[in-house]
């Protein structure tokens, strides 16, 4: 039983040993400042997203998935993009409409 005892704590100190001995030579990497309470790191532009942009959005990553409220900032602003250029289209296509009626009505 002894013989045992004296086993494992040999093995724990050689563990120990390496341990610290990896954690002098690489050490314990560069930490990154934690982000202040109510910022996000997920970006997109003030207006004219593109595809690249929504491709690019990244989320931080929470116990249980990502971060619902940068999920759903994220939702909203591409929600009304979407449907600011729908409703430019609708404008522009009206236009043309109009242009297209002026022009039949001339002849």
């Amino acid at each position: 039983m002894t013989t045992a005892l004296i086993y494992l704590v040999i093995m724990l100190l050689v563990a120990a040993v390496v341990f610290l001995l990896a954690a002098v030579v690489f050490g314990r990497g560069e930490e990154l400042a934690p982000l202040a309470p109510g910022s996000s790191p997920t970006r997109l532009p003030a207006e004219e997203v593109t595809g690249e942009d929504v491709s690019a959005v990244r989320f931080q990553l929470v116990l249980r998935g990502y971060k619902m409220s940068e999920v759903d900032w994220v939702m909203t602003r591409l929600g009304a993009e979407i449907d600011g250029l729908r409703s430019r289209v609708a404008e522009l296509e009206a236009e043309v409409a109009g242009r297209a009626e002026r022009r039949e009505a001339t002849r």
